[in-house]
């Protein structure tokens, strides 16, 4: 079974040239499961180990829904 790639991932330019950058090739299974999830605006729950990558599975969605024009303050809390 092939590990996803974050170039499958719809994501502006600007962000799949910054996941390149960093040397990001595979997401691992709590991205892999969650970034499409949130990408497409849905509530998740995540567990995973230390090291797995969770950090990046919840940012690259915040970034994503970020609007680089609006000056104001921007990121989805989950807060309503």
């Amino acid at each position: 079974m092939e590990a996803e790639k974050f170039e499958d991932l719809l994501l502006s330019k600007e962000l799949h040239r910054a996941v390149a950058d960093m040397g990001f090739e595979e997401m691992t299974p709590i991205q892999a499961k969650t970034i499409p999830c949130l990408l497409a605006g849905e509530d998740i729950i995540g567990q995973a180990q230390t090291g797995t990558g969770k950090t990046l599975a919840f940012g690259i969605p915040v970034l994503e829904s970020i609007n680089p024009k609006s000056k104001w303050l921007q990121a989805p809390t989950g807060l309503k």
